[in-house]
């Protein structure tokens, strides 16, 4: 069984990084992980300035994958994510989308009883389990784990969830994934500027696809596929995902470009992941029912 313990995480996705676990092309990896403050918020007179930012978006790994080579895909089907405790948020002054108007810190401490979140006595939220943080290796300079990109990263897309099959570029051999900063429920957004941050053990499956000229990353989950852009700005990253799913519909369908525009403009749908991290991150979401030549 392979089993990463949290303690073996990294802040940046690097290519320098030293593997922790190597396994073979199939192979099932269980990563627990520690919350998104690195399990360092336990209660709600917990103050920020006791917080050691350098702490922040930990991700456990990073798993080498043998026979993952640059050009190749990295399918990482999510089988099981278990919550390992309360959930922990904050916001602020400077924080979040809100931040030029908050005055005082809030923190708040949050059980996870059954099926809900105990927002408050009279609110409990239904889980909505999801992965912020999960990635592979750059080829180019290190990337914080709080800035999502094409590697992936902290995309914090709330469709990253159980019986999701993720697939992410190869930039290096051995893929070096890594992943963390899970979520008991989070809306799309993240306009706080953090989910129900919770520490996980996400148990996952890793495969290597060959020879497929994907614009990655995407998604498919519930009959759904989404491609996946994280840019500078909201605008840049819907377009960006928007143009990377009419190359999805050109490739798999016998539609035109623009007859594939329209596809998307009627059936399809353009939503935020998050907009509070270094790079906004939106996604295009599309029955996979209309790409006839899917295999």
């Amino acid at each position: 069984m392979n089993v990463i313990k949290k303690e073996n995480c990294v802040f940046a996705m690097d290519k320098e990084n030293l593997p922790v676990l190597t396994v073979r092309d199939g192979e099932e990896i269980t990563f627990e992980t520690f919350d998104c403050f690195s399990n360092q918020l336990q209660k709600e007179t917990d103050g920020f300035d006791t917080l050691d930012w350098d702490r922040i978006n930990p991700a456990t790994g990073p798993v080498f994958i043998e026979g993952a080579e640059p050009g190749d895909t990295l399918l990482v089907s999510i089988k099981k994510i278990d919550i390992k405790g309360n959930a922990a948020m904050l916001t602020g002054p400077n924080v979040g989308v809100m931040g030029d108007e908050l005055t005082e810190n809030t923190i708040k401490i949050m059980p996870v009883e059954k099926d809900v979140l105990k927002f408050s006595d009279t609110i409990a939220i239904p889980l909505n389990k999801m992965i912020g943080v999960i990635g592979v290796a750059p080829n180019g300079a290190p990337v914080s784990c709080g800035t999502p990109d094409s590697h992936g990263g902290n995309m914090d897309c709330k469709e990253i969830t159980e019986g999701t099959d993720l697939y992410l570029p190869v930039n290096v051999p051995g893929a070096l994934l890594s992943l963390g900063d899970c979520h008991a429920a989070m809306g799309d957004g993240e306009v706080s500027v953090c989910g129900a941050e919770v520490p996980c053990e996400v148990t996952v499956v890793v495969s290597v696809i060959k020879n497929q000229n994907w614009p990655l990353p995407f998604l498919i989950r519930e009959g759904k596929i989404s491609t996946i852009s994280s840019k500078l700005t909201i605008d840049e990253a819907g377009i960006a995902a928007t143009k990377n799913m009419v190359a999805i519909v050109e490739t798999y369908t016998d539609l035109t470009k623009g007859e594939a525009t329209h596809l998307l403009s009627l059936a399809g749908d353009l939503k935020i992941c998050q907009v509070v991290d270094p790079n906004k991150t939106a996604r295009f979401e599309l029955p996979l029912s209309y790409l006839t030549k899917w295999k």
